[in-house]
């Protein structure tokens, strides 16, 4: 049996990163210093008080024993501890809470607990990869639903419920937004929480990117609005908030039944994080956030930085709500070569990377994502490269902005 052609594997396409980071690879082996804003991954030291933590616990000989699938209960508790002081929600860390290996692993491992092959799930598109292939990997369907704006995105959801067959177990939902870093309000959730009642649906939100906003309203959490947390599961995650990618923690929160079934399914397949990780998790969730300020601050910079140097060298580029990222329309000279192509010109003409649209989804063409992964030097070194690119386009203008 070839295991290429089974039927799991059919069902995914190439990972769309992978070629934009094999040129890249490429190019760096050339020698080329690539500027680089393609994946999500912060530069950021994480907080010195919590490497100390991790440091500290590593050298307790039992604490490189098993961890716990669950997650250890002083992590659940601070995860409880967080929700409370952030969104003023009360939950249960002994049945509503799981540690997990960063929002992603909890992602796909809720899919395979509550989806079953040829169960339909609501996903928006664009959106991050593991949001519908979680899914697929489990067997079930995907209907993609535009979701461009957060009001576009509920206008496609009731029509979707309506025409869906079979009807519909649940829908994902994830602001702010990766990519468009878009933010939605508790209006929002209401609507989606009357929906899911009226269908009887389940509620997926990733909320990853919560701690960094640009506006003066922190982004809310669904478990804020009554009757969510009775049919909704909730991801969050370390990595960007305390910069701690690497380390690989986060947590699932919501309805005990669906935080048993993710559970269930962990507890055959993982240990959970080391424990020392957990630990460290708990210093950043109990310990001071001056931390988190510091960050928001420095990707507030960056973003003001490269809508600035960006707009300069002839390509407009939309201030980001939230998130760590910049949803940029492609210059209008590059529109008909499409995302992936113009995403492979940048590396090998301007020494840029950047996440082709398309991988987020068929709704993402004509869009590339920016990762605000790069201090200002090298953004506005990037936006001079990219400058030169546009210039000697096809048509360009020459009258490009100094």
């Amino acid at each position: 049996m070839d295991p290429i052609g089974s039927y799991k594997i059919k069902r995914l396409p190439p990972y769309v990163f992978e070629e934009v980071n094999r040129l890249k690879m490429r190019e760096r082996a050339r020698g080329v210093d690539i500027i680089d804003f393609g994946m999500g991954n912060p530069d950021l030291p994480a907080p010195e008080h919590v490497i100390d933590k991790l440091c500290e616990t590593a050298r307790k000989p039992r604490t490189n024993r098993y961890s716990s699938s669950r997650g250890i209960p002083g992590l659940r508790k601070a995860c409880a501890r967080y929700y409370q002081r952030r969104f003023g929600v009360e939950l249960n860390p002994d049945t509503e809470i799981v540690a997990t290996m960063g929002s992603k692993e909890g992602f796909a491992n809720i899919a395979h607990a509550i989806a079953a092959p040829g169960d339909v799930v609501l996903a928006p598109n664009p959106s991050y990869p593991i949001h519908a292939f979680g899914f697929i990997i489990a067997g079930a369907t995907i209907r993609h639903v535009r979701a461009m704006d957060p009001e576009e995105y509920l206008r496609g959801l009731h029509q979707a419920v309506r025409h869906s067959v079979p009807a519909p177990i649940a829908v994902v939902v994830c602001y702010p937004s990766n990519p468009t870093a878009q933010t939605a309000g508790l209006d929002f959730y209401k609507e989606v929480v009357d929906l899911a009642r009226r269908h009887d649906l389940i509620i997926l939100s990733d909320l990853a990117y919560a701690e960094i906003y640009f506006g003066d309203e922190p982004p809310p959490s669904i478990l804020q609005i009554e009757g969510a947390r009775e049919r909704t599961i909730e991801t969050m995650s370390l990595s960007k908030t305390y910069s701690m990618a690497g380390l690989r923690v986060g947590f699932a929160v919501g309805d005990e039944r669906l935080i048993a079934a993710l559970a269930r399914v962990k507890s055959y397949l993982d240990y959970g994080s080391y424990t020392p990780i957990q630990v460290a998790a708990c210093a950043a969730l109990d310990g001071p956030q001056d931390c988190v300020d510091g960050y928001r601050a420095t990707y507030r910079e960056r973003r003001d930085a490269l809508v600035d140097a960006f707009a300069r060298a002839g390509w407009p580029v939309p201030a980001p709500e939230a998130s760590m990222f910049a949803w940029a329309p492609l210059p209008e000279s590059f529109l008909e070569e499409g995302s992936l192509e113009f995403s492979k010109r940048l590396i090998e003409e301007a020494g840029v990377a950047v996440s082709p649209g398309i991988a987020f989804g068929e709704h993402g063409e004509g869009f590339v994502r920016i990762a605000l992964v790069e201090n200002e030097q090298r953004i506005r070194q990037a936006a001079r490269n990219i400058k030169k690119l546009l210039n000697a386009a096809p048509g360009a203008r020459a009258h490009a902005a100094e």
